[in-house]
């Protein structure tokens, strides 16, 4: 998993009797939280490195939680169970096998995870196969972080 939290880690370790019984430990970057507010997770799932990074910067620049990228389908499925974002953003054409459409299916019928889709590829034939799993919105490639924001927040502010 890639976040911005995990690639600017420290590697030194504290020492667990300079705590008090009152001090909190936050859990390790890849354990899911029940504290956090899970309704402002989000899980990117995007195979093309520059866009998900300046997705995940975007996102946690306008308050959201990034759960994780994924790069395929089945990264996707792993990370959504371990982490239970709100949402996933959700490319089509990503690496391994499978693709977004296939990958969105498994989330929403296995979690009821719904996707905000962002790809170049939004022609009929991949709306169609796309909507059985309802779709939060589509975003077109190229997009502004803006656009981004702007529809993730819109998509976890609808009523279920």
């Amino acid at each position: 998993m890639m976040t911005q939290a995990s690639m600017s880690e420290s590697h030194e370790l504290a020492d667990p009797t300079d705590r008090s019984p009152d001090d909190k430990v936050a859990p390790a970057a890849d354990e899911p939280n029940d504290h956090v507010d899970q309704s402002r997770a989000v899980l990117i799932v995007e195979d093309d490195f520059l866009i998900a990074m300046q997705a995940e910067a975007a996102l946690l620049d306008a308050g959201f939680r990034v759960t994780g990228i994924a790069t395929t389908a089945e990264e996707a499925l792993t990370m959504a169970r371990e982490q239970k974002p709100a949402l996933a953003i959700m490319d089509i054409r990503l690496a391994g096998r499978r693709d977004g459409v296939e990958a969105a299916g498994d989330l929403f019928r296995e979690l009821g995870l719904r996707c905000v889709f962002a790809t170049a590829h939004d022609d009929l034939l991949t709306r169609t196969r796309a909507e059985p799993f309802a779709p939060l919105g589509w975003l077109s490639k190229p997009y502004t972080m803006a656009s981004l924001t702007s529809v993730v927040r819109a998509a976890l502010t609808r009523p279920a």
